[in-house]
């Protein structure tokens, strides 16, 4: 792909949510508009300013074709769901296409950004699709890299089936605001553009979405949905919680009566609004949540009974001659005459068969849930793991149960998210005995990987360093294994280097945790009997216990390093910016794509700075670009950390050349896991001789303080001369 090709299709969001502004009061607007064409706009949405609650919900009315429509920027808006709080819009589709007159791949990229906006992209309703028989292609956010493989080659493609056969589809992270679609010219459609010329890429509402064979044919796809597909978004009225929205009840907008505030689920604070149980329609409007009729509903919930409704609920009661037994009206018996000893003989023997019979129904459905954990358990690879533990002695993994882990984390509670990732959210749990743990529920497993999972969490469990993260057990009888992890207290590396703490790191201290880390890293790639790549290197993946010991975690995409060299994987994902550049091009996960994402936590441990920065200037957004920009103008100590910029400058230099290596494009041309360890400790080695100790100030002895933090995910970088990076922030640079 040609750095000079127009490529990218922007959809331009030239306003922003605009917070700064006077408060005003939260209700619907007298004279505004209710409805664009055949599309509703309740409150907080208005066409235009002086409608809408504030410019993040302001929408134009715009005629297209002679039909009014909606607009959020230049953004279609086709439905607006108040009791969801969802929206949602038609986007653009992403091509790769092979033209034969110019013998040339045409290259339309989408791209979609949310920033400043009350907006981000719905994880539970949408999935990244690929379209295509010979197609790798990205979503790329400032947080994640993800893809998939597509190909026709070899495989039959079934109607409605999306798991790499002429499709392919990947989950869509919690919180993403913008993204670009990205496809790697390394797979295109030159060789086959008779039958197949153009591969897809798009993030979509995966209910508007079935895989049909056509898609592959010429324009079938896009004519489809006339380059346009559905995407559904969430929104917030602002980016606070509920706590803090209620300290100014002037712009607090759940102001009709019978209505609540509820807190985002995402990881950005914001809230919304809901109507109370009992209650529906708009609560952001004075009066907007009625009682709800239940008795004039469809269904009677009464039954044969009388309904009478109130406020909020409803009672229920009998005709006369009826009476209520367990909530359900039956006739009163009008037979006096019948002998007492039958009839009571007869309800008992009823009774007795309804309990029968609800005893069977429970055993039933007990037995179906034990059923569907005993094939989860089977479909994860837990027999053969449960062989592998009788042959190994001394195993100290455990496999939890299901009700072990919902009691642990008090039934996956809210209150106890440590963090949330891309390949899943963290629990602190407490098991029994006071054992403090770290519980990950994973968002998905690849199918590949499901019948060897139990065999490779065995592998994991029995890796022994003090640097990397212990792997105490996991629970395999639920549809997506949940993993179980030593609980470490102290935070992640990222919460260190990039938190407002207001204390210097010592040099010393960030040269330790690099050290170690690099160490472990080490251990994994050569030490172990089965070399383990991790595959999501980076700071916030990287724990501190106490002593600011490193402890490497989060194997959420570590992977037992292929055999063959032939194998390549057919979902890329990973954290935007530390994956590298190599891998996203060959499909093919190294040891040293491990070196590479290490180098840039070398470089965060350097400057401080974060990897990548949307808001940035346009040489600042990719750390790694600056890095190499700085180290070519001999003015590496511009972008150093103040922290450190007075300490020991010869060694600071090795670690940024070191770094300068990990970067390399070609990962042949990195040195090992092993090699960087080697000379970190030689670093590590000098920094403590005495006649270097001197030179340190005495502040460099004091213990650093530190918090306990939530699992954050870093963002992007790469490496100056990489044509991704170099047109990623091209892209970046023109989008806003």
């Amino acid at each position: 792909m040609k750095p000079g090709c127009s490529r990218l299709l922007f959809i331009c969001l030239s306003a922003t949510w605009v917070l700064a502004t006077a408060d005003v009061p939260a209700g619907q607007r007298p004279g505004c508009p209710a409805k664009c064409g055949d599309v509703t706009i309740p409150f907080p949405f208005g066409i235009g300013e002086h409608c809408a609650l504030h410019s993040g919900f302001n929408l134009n009315c715009t005629s297209i074709n002679g039909t009014m429509k909606p607009f959020k920027w230049n953004i279609e808006v086709t439905k607006i769901s108040i009791p969801s709080s969802k929206v949602w819009m038609m986007t653009r589709m992403s091509r790769q296409c092979y033209l034969p007159a110019t013998r040339k791949t045409n290259y339309s990229d989408a791209s979609l950004t949310f920033t400043n906006s009350p907006f981000s992209i719905s994880e539970v309703d949408n999935k990244i699709i690929v379209i295509g028989c010979n197609a790798v292609a990205y979503m790329m956010s400032s947080t994640y890299v993800i893809g998939c493989y597509s190909t026709c080659k070899n495989v039959t493609l079934e109607n409605g089936k999306c798991s790499g056969a002429g499709c392919c589809q990947a989950d869509v992270p919690k919180g993403i605001q913008y993204y670009r679609g990205y496809f790697n010219e390394n797979y295109n459609t030159s060789q086959i553009w008779k039958d197949s010329p153009c591969n897809y890429m798009t993030v979509m509402e995966k209910a508007a979405f079935s895989f049909n064979t056509s898609y592959v044919k010429p324009k079938v796809f896009y004519e489809t949905y006339k380059g346009g597909v559905p995407l559904v978004a969430n929104w917030v009225i602002r980016p606070w919680t509920c706590k803090a929205a209620k300290k100014n009840m002037s712009s607090y907008a759940c102001v009709s009566s019978h209505s609540a505030c509820v807190d985002s689920t995402t990881n950005d604070p914001g809230y919304h609004c809901k109507c109370s149980n009992g209650y529906k329609g708009n609560p952001y409007i004075k009066a907007g949540c009625q009682d709800i009729d239940e008795c004039h509903e469809k269904a009677n919930p009464c039954g044969p009974g009388i309904c009478k409704n109130t406020q909020g609920k409803y009672s229920c009661s009998c005709h006369p001659g009826n009476y209520m037994a367990n909530g359900v009206c039956v006739p009163i018996p009008k037979s006096p005459h019948f002998p007492a000893v039958p009839v009571v003989g007869a309800s008992v023997g009823l009774v007795i068969i309804v309990i029968v019979v609800a005893f069977a129904c429970f055993i039933q459905e007990r037995r179906k849930l034990q059923n569907m954990k005993q094939n989860y358990f089977r479909q994860h690879g837990g027999l053969i793991l449960f062989e592998e533990m009788k042959e190994k002695q001394g195993v100290t993994f455990k496999i939890f149960s299901e009700e072990e882990l919902q009691q642990a984390t008090n039934k996956f509670s809210e209150q106890q998210v440590l963090g949330h990732g891309g390949h899943g959210t963290v629990y602190k749990g407490l098991l029994k005995g006071n054992v403090e743990v770290a519980v990950k529920r994973c968002i998905t497993v690849n199918e590949q990987h499901k019948k060897e999972f139990g065999k490779e969490m065995l592998i994991l469990s029995q890796i022994n360093h003090k640097n990397i993260l212990k792997l105490l057990g996991c629970c395999l009888e639920v549809e997506v294994p949940m993993l179980v992890y030593e609980f470490v207290p102290n935070g992640t590396l990222f919460h260190l280097i990039h938190s407002n703490h207001g204390r210097r790191i010592p040099l010393a201290t960030r040269l330790g945790i690099a050290h170690e880390s690099a160490d472990a890293l080490s251990y994994l790639h050569s030490s172990t009997s089965t070399p383990i790549l991790h595959g999501d290197v980076k700071s916030s993946n990287i724990l501190l216990d106490v002593d600011y010991k490193a402890k490497v975690s989060d194997f959420g995409a570590s992977i037992l390093a292929p055999t063959d060299e032939s194998q390549f994987v057919t979902l890329v994902q990973g954290t935007c910016g530390y994956l590298d550049p190599e891998y996203m091009q060959t499909c093919q996960l190294t040891d040293k794509s491990d070196v590479y994402s290490f180098g840039v936590v070398l470089l965060e441990l350097l400057t401080g700075k974060k990897p990548f920065s949307l808001d940035a200037s346009d040489q600042e957004k990719s750390l790694s670009m600056m890095f190499m920009s700085a180290v070519k103008e001999n003015k590496l100590q511009e972008i150093l950390d103040d922290g450190i910029k007075q300490d020991n400058m010869e060694i600071i230099d090795e670690i940024a050349e070191l770094a300068k290596q990990c970067l390399e494009m070609c990962g042949t041309n990195r040195p090992s896991m092993k090699e960087v360890a080697e000379k970190l400790d030689r670093s590590r080695k000098v920094m403590q001789h005495p006649w270097v100790q001197l030179q340190q100030e005495p502040e460099e002895n004091e213990s650093l303080l530190g918090q306990r933090s939530a699992m954050v995910n870093s963002t992007v970088v790469s490496a100056e001369y990489f044509s991704i990076e170099k047109e990623a922030v091209t892209s970046l640079r023109s989008g806003r």
